[in-house]
């Protein structure tokens, strides 16, 4: 039986192939840098730049917490996160900052973890993203209260624009529709 090949856009394979190989030679945790590219890339602009703020329902959240809280998930059945939930249930007993009302106590120790993973999430965040920028997939900038800055700091905060082989996971803007028109007397098909 014959089995015709595979298209592919490049000798080399696809773009988000090759992306994603070249994630596996100059990043430490690829699959890691790669949810953090695709995730900017959903809020993205068409020019490939995302932040400083995302919208988040009704309000603005800069795009770092964005980004910590959306890959907060991958984490939840972590021994480690789960050890960290029971730390901070432990700590909040001795302050006695627990009500005794189970569901206000969980809501307290879920905020708590919730605070200390963002922190430690900014961490390896911001070590990925310096793996990005590296590599040339990433560039990054810090936009804020006065200028726009190279250095962080002034109320500034960070602006990530994809590049490079990371530029293929921005999606293309939609295409604009043409109202629909009734056809008219005289025309041989209908649009």
């Amino acid at each position: 039986m014959f089995h015709a090949p595979l298209p592919s856009r490049a000798a080399g394979g696809s773009d988000v192939s090759l992306l994603l190989d070249q994630l596996s030679h100059c990043c430490s945790r690829p699959r890691y840098a790669f949810m953090l590219l695709t995730l900017i890339a959903d809020v993205a602009r068409p020019d490939g730049s995302a932040g400083p703020l995302v919208r988040v329902d009704d309000s603005l959240v800069s795009l770092r917490d964005w980004l910590c809280d959306a890959l907060t998930p991958m984490g939840h059945r972590d021994p480690r996160r789960m050890a960290l939930v029971e730390r901070v249930r432990d700590e909040l007993r001795k302050e006695e900052r627990l009500t005794g009302d189970a569901a206000a106590d969980e809501a307290l120790v879920q905020d708590e973890v919730r605070m200390r993973v963002r922190t430690s999430g900014k961490t390896n965040l911001s070590r990925a993203v310096s793996e990005l920028v590296k590599a040339g997939l990433l560039k990054r900038h810090y936009q804020g209260f006065r200028v726009d800055h190279l250095n962080r700091g002034a109320q500034r905060q960070a602006v990530y624009t994809l590049t490079g082989r990371a530029r293929a996971l921005v999606s293309a803007p939609p295409l604009a529709r043409r109202p629909a028109t009734r056809p008219r007397q005289g025309d041989l098909f209908a649009s």
